[in-house]
């Protein structure tokens, strides 16, 4: 059963940031695209970013030059660091993947950007 858990949510003062980390197991990690996405008070889910099995990233356009997502195969896991955090970063982030066929999701880390 593949499972993914989310950590290094929390409170942070704009302009400050965080890394966010999405540890997988189940699956062969390496072989799989990993994504974040976040969920904003009162709105749907979106896509953050990107990174596929060949290390190519995508960003969303309000994250651009300020996130950066990465990923350790040897530790299964994926990172989002978040630099300049902003009021409206506030969300709970997700990671998904694809693994034959199925989204599998994390269960998601608060992160609140508040002075």
């Amino acid at each position: 059963q593949v499972q993914l858990v989310e950590s290094g949510g929390g409170l942070v003062q704009p302009g400050g940031s965080l890394r966010l980390s999405c540890t997988a197991s189940g699956m062969f990690f390496s072989r799989n695209a990993i994504d974040w996405y976040r969920k904003a008070p009162g709105k749907g889910r979106r896509l953050v970013a990107s990174i596929t099995n060949g290390e190519i990233t995508n960003y969303a356009d309000d994250v651009k030059g300020r996130f950066t997502i990465s990923r350790d195969n040897a530790k299964n896991a994926a990172y989002l660091q978040m630099n300049s955090l902003k009021p409206e970063d506030t969300a709970v982030y997700y990671c998904r993947t694809i693994d034959r066929g199925k989204v599998y999701w994390g269960q998601g880390t608060q992160v609140t950007v508040s002075s």
